[in-house]
Parts: C-alpha cells; structure tokens; sequence
C-alpha cells in the first residue's frame, strides 16, 4: 500500500478543554457555578469546582515540543501546541498528520469523569457533566462533521443518571462512553455486581453503546515497589487492562449481555494473546469449576465483544491473527508525548510492512474496524477519495510542525494574543 492512499482514524486522543467550554452549556439556575480555569500560586492554569482543584490541566500535553522537555507538563495553554485545546487547529493538525477522524478523551474530567464524583454537590456534579457532554457533542465535534467521532463521560456514581445520560447522548448521535477501568477503586461497585452495572450494561446493549475503558484510571491497583522510578507505572499501566478484561469476562458482563462492546483504550494488544491463550486453557482444564461461556471458548467471548486499541505495538502486530484481526484498531494518542505526529503514516505503514501486514488488514486496523465497532460512517461528510493520508495533506501544507520548547511556544501565544 502506497502512504498517500491510506485512511487513518484514531480511536483514541485527547482534548485539553477550552476555558470557555461551559459557555452556553450550564443550565440558568446554575449559572456561574460551573468549572472555571483560574491562575494557581504558581501562576499555573488550573481547574477549580466546587473548592476542588484538578492540578496540572494540560496533562502530557508536549506535541511539537523538544523531547528533553517532556518531563514537565503544560503550565497552561501558551505553552501547548494550539490543536491541543483548539478544534480549528486541531482538524488542521489532522489533515498535516493524515488522520481523516479522532476520538478525543477528555483531560480534566477524568477518563472516567473522577473530576465531577469527587465533588460534594453530586445534582450541581451531574449538571456539569451533561454541560460538558453537550460541548463536547455540539461544539467540539459539531465544528467539523465526520471528523470527530463523540464520547460521552458518564454519572458512575449513579446507575440510574448512568443509564438516562446513556440514552441522552445516544439520541445526539454519540456510540461511546468512558467507564472506569476498576469501578471499585473509585469507590462504587465492581464489575460483578449486576444490581448495579446490569441496568447499565443493558443502556449500552440496546444503544449499540461502546464501554471505552481507558488506560490510567486504574492506576490505582498497581501497588509499586518503594522507590520505583515512574517508568515502572507507565509501562505496566496497560496491564491493570488485564485486570479489568478478566472481571468482564470471567464476571457476569460478558457472558450475560452478548451486545455489549468494550474498546480497551490506549491499552495496547500484546497482552491479548497470552491472556486469551491462559483464558482457554483455565476453562478447559479447570471445568470443575463450571463456568458458563455458551458453548464457547473465552477468547471467542472476549474478541466478540472487544475492540483493542493499540499506538505503536510491532510484536503484537505479527501476532495479529491470534489476537484478532477484526479486533485491532489503531490510535494516534494527539497530544501527548506517546503521539505520533506530524508523521503516523510513515511510522504506521513501516510496522505494518515490517510486521508482514498485507493491504486488506491494513485497512481493517486503520478504519474499518473502528467505524464497524462504533456504528460510524466515516464517508457521510467526506468522500473516500478525500478521506485519504494524500487528500488531506494536499490541504495542509503549511501546517507548520517546527519542534519549539515550551517558552518559545509561550511567546507566540502572548504574540497572538496582545
């Protein structure tokens, strides 16, 4: 496959919210009580709700900055490439990077909306989220149809707002939600609890509703060794994936609600093959134990309801047949520091080569699957001779991709905004 003819969709980056977000979005009553961005101590952006503040808001946002400068995060936007908070200049920085449409988690919500649970007022919590979903919906992804696939965050603290906000977004077009990783670390039921999750569950069956369990928000079961460097949680964050695959599979989820769908995000793929082949020889050596997978093996249960997300994974690539092909999609992770930009095509395309990857299972894990998975048309708005790496980039040659370090960033933004 030639570069230029690719498609390429990212079913996992991230937006850095605008200040202004909540404009519009906050119902009368609660009028100038939503979450503001305030200067802290430090003179650091940061935002505050309800006498809680979220710490550092532009989380690993460093695209487009110098790798030694990685280290430290955005003290606010000047210093961030503007497409990480800025959708005209994020929709340009796609067609530079050959990325026809992106899923965009958010940043100071929580992958699993951790912000708005931890605040006192959960009826004034519940309204923000739902003001957050509409400007993510309305605004974010509405400024340029079929380039933003939507993601709604959801109420986890309450299984009745859960399911209503479910059925809400799925009526605004919206087929994903972020869920936790490991509900019960965020102080609500597990996964195997059915009086709780079922009733949910079944809101995500009936709506073809896609449960997007990102990496991160279940840091919290990986009991480090004392004066491990952060690598050792960085690295092994993808395996609490693990842990959260066996309580949906071995739990009741999977294999009492066969319509649900999970997207394991920014989760990698190389674990899946030794987990589904250790899944399959517990069920067929331990059948004492009696669990119920309808005539099927584990990993055929798993891969019916699961969409693996990957950014850069090679090994797991040449495995790719035993994880699934129709299971892999691939994601760009814009803009943090694991993204690949302004050259995914090139880096995509030579670990597929290298990985012996022909030109239909390309297809299938840089679009098709994805836009099967979450029920999406990405050639509504766009034709598919426009959708490719070559047509989009025909639009955006002077997408300037100079790396710059943060205080230089910081002096164009104050230029641009004197």
């Amino acid at each position: 496959m030639r570069i230029e003819d690719m498609t390429l969709i990212s079913i996992d980056d991230h937006v850095v919210e605008p200040p202004d977000m909540f404009e519009g979005h906050v119902p009368e009553k609660y009028k100038g009580l939503a979450p503001k961005v305030e200067k802290n101590e430090q003179g650091n952006d940061n935002w505050v709700f309800q006498g809680a503040s979220m710490g550092t808001m532009g989380l690993n946002a460093v695209v487009s900055w110098p790798a030694e400068e990685w280290g430290m995060d955005p003290a606010g936007y000047a210093e961030m490439r503007p497409g990480a908070y800025d959708i005209h200049a994020r929709v340009r920085d796609m067609d530079r990077n050959g990325v026809l449409a992106s899923m965009c988690f958010p940043t100071f919500a929580g992958f699993s909306a951790g912000f708005f649970q931890k605040a006192p007022d959960k009826d004034l919590a519940f309204a923000m989220l739902q003001a957050y979903n509409d400007w993510h919906v309305d605004e974010w992804c509405a400024a340029y149809p079929g380039r933003m696939i939507p993601i709604g965050i959801s109420p986890v603290w309450n299984p009745e707002q859960m399911i209503s906000e479910i059925h809400r977004l799925s009526a605004k077009g919206v087929r994903a939600v972020t869920m936790p990783e490991l509900p019960h670390l965020q102080g609500v039921p597990s996964y195997h609890d059915l009086d709780y999750w079922g009733p949910v569950f079944q809101a995500c069956s009936d709506t073809g509703t896609v449960m997007c369990l990102h990496i991160g928000a279940g840091l919290g079961a990986l009991r480090l060794t004392p004066g491990a460097p952060i690598d050792n949680m960085i690295i092994l964050a993808t395996q609490v994936s693990v842990l959260a695959a066996q309580d949906l599979l071995w739990g009741p989820a999977m294999r009492t609600y066969p319509d649900l769908k999970i997207a394991w995000s920014e989760a990698g793929i190389g674990w899946i093959p030794f987990y589904l082949d250790r899944s399959d020889r517990h069920y067929t050596n331990q059948r004492w134990l009696r669990r119920d997978f309808g005539g099927s093996l584990p990993s055929e249960v798993f891969k019916a309801h699961s969409l693996a997300c990957y950014v850069t994974d090679p090994a797991a690539l040449k495995n790719r047949h035993e994880i699934g092909i129709e299971t892999i999609a691939w994601e760009c992770d814009y803009p943090h520091s694991d993204s690949i930009f302004p050259n995914a095509p090139e880096f995509v395309l030579n670990e597929m080569n290298n990985a012996g990857v022909n030109d239909d299972e390309i297809n299938m894990i840089t679009w098709q699957n994805s836009a099967r998975f979450f029920g999406w048309d990405p050639f509504k708005h766009i034709s598919a001779s426009d959708a490719t790496v070559g047509a989009l980039r025909a639009t955006a040659t002077d997408v300037d991709v100079t790396i710059r370090p943060r205080a230089e960033w910081k002096k164009l933004y104050e230029a641009a905004h004197a």
